[in-house]
C-alpha cells in the first residue's frame, strides 16, 4: 500500500512540476494565462493530429497471414518445450496407468458397499 501511495506522490510532483516549467516558459515569453491556456490546448491538439488515426493502427492482417503467423508462432513454443526422455516417459505411462486400476477398484468398491447397504436396508434384489 505504502508503495502506491508512493507513486501517486511521484506522478502528482511530475505533473506539477511540468506545470511550473511551462507556467515558466509561458511566463518568459510574455504571455497572460489565457494566452498560455489556449497555447497549450492547440499544442495539445496538434500532438493529437499528429498521432495515427486509429483505423490506420487497428488494420489487421489477411486471413492468409494470420494463420502462417499463428503456425510460425506455434512452431516456436514447440521449440521451447521440454520433452521427456523415453525412461521418464515409461515410468511416468506405468504411474498413470496404476494409479487408475487403484481408482477404480476403490469406486468399483465403494459402489458394491452402497448397493449392499440398500438391498440390505430395503430388502429388494437388483
Amino acid at each position: 500500500m505504502a508503495k502506491r501511495e508512493r507513486n501517486k506522490r511521484s506522478a502528482r510532483k511530475a505533473r506539477q512540476k511540468e506545470r511550473a516549467e511551462l507556467e515558466a516558459k509561458h511566463a518568459a515569453s510574455g504571455m497572460t494565462t489565457a494566452a498560455a491556456d489556449s497555447a497549450s490546448q492547440k499544442s495539445v491538439k496538434k500532438a493529437e493530429a499528429s498521432k495515427p488515426s486509429k483505423k490506420a493502427k487497428d488494420k489487421k492482417p489477411g486471413l492468409g497471414a494470420r494463420i502462417s503467423n499463428y503456425f510460425k508462432l506455434v512452431r516456436t513454443e514447440m521449440h521451447k518445450v521440454v520433452w521427456p526422455s523415453k525412461l521418464e516417459l515409461r515410468n511416468w505411462s506405468i504411474a498413470v496407468i496404476v494409479m487408475l486400476v487403484v481408482f477404480g477398484v476403490c469406486v468399483w468398491a465403494i459402489d458394491t458397499g452402497f448397493v449392499a447397504l440398500l438391498v440390505g436396508y430395503t430388502g429388494l434384489r437388483g
